[in-house]
């Protein structure tokens, strides 16, 4: 983190101040709180003369836009599920249904979040990933809603293990706040699927399934994971 945008909101309270401020007040404090926890406090200082370079800058906008675009990635991928999911007819029971379109809009909320954000930059919105949901929906219900369950956990890691990679502060109050719902959408579908509230390996069980702080994951890692959706 040295020199993310959450090095200089550790660093600086003024532009902490504001930042909690633009994402809204006390709830924001205690997100912020808990990000710095989980993604480490490296000391190192960074260079204030380079980061008041033009060539500084313009490399922060490269590193923040394939961030957004991987994540993005992930978002083409979540709402794509959620669509082939409904469409199959699959899930009889209404209550189900209401939750899975729920969720499908949000995603796709997401991805078009995204894209805007990465066109603001000056960037290039990545196409969307041909998926291959095909074999999990011909396992029925149950495995659907596992896959939902994994693939929801999956990006609030995500999220969270770009959070001290990210330069910009607008960029990173964008994370955060979608990365907050992720984890919602992970939690509500951890207790649909019977995880309770254990914990496993990787983060990826049980209802609060990373205790006080949540787990990040490299993207790598995450990729690896979302590697068998994938065509």
């Amino acid at each position: 983190m040295t020199d993310s945008a959450l090095r200089e909101l550790q660093d600086d309270p003024s532009s902490r101040k504001r930042f909690i401020k633009m994402l809204g007040g006390a709830g924001a404090a205690s997100a912020l709180t808990v990000v710095l926890a989980a993604c480490g406090d490296d000391k190192a200082s960074s260079s204030s003369a380079a980061s008041s370079s033009g060539t500084t800058d313009m490399q922060s906008n490269t590193s923040d836009l394939k961030i957004l675009n991987y994540a993005l990635t992930l978002e083409f991928l979540e709402a794509d599920f959620y669509d082939k999911v409904i469409n199959s007819g699959l899930v009889k029971d209404a209550a189900t249904v209401a939750i899975a379109k729920k969720f499908g809009e949000t995603e796709q909320q997401h991805v078009d979040a995204l894209k805007a954000t990465i066109k603001k930059l000056g960037g290039t919105p990545v196409t969307a990933p041909k998926t291959k949901f095909e074999p999990t929906l011909a396992k029925g219900l149950k495995a659907v809603l596992q896959t939902a369950a994994t693939v929801e956990n999956l990006g609030a890691a995500a999220y969270l293990g770009q959070a001290g990679n990210i330069k910009s502060k607008e960029v990173l109050a964008a994370a955060l706040s979608i990365h907050s719902v992720e984890a919602r959408h992970a939690a509500a579908l951890n207790i649909l699927v019977g995880r309770g509230f254990g914990s496993g390996k990787g983060g990826l069980k049980g209802a609060l399934p990373d205790g006080a702080f949540g787990k990040p994951m490299d993207d790598k890692a995450v990729l690896a994971a979302v590697k068998p959706f994938l065509a």
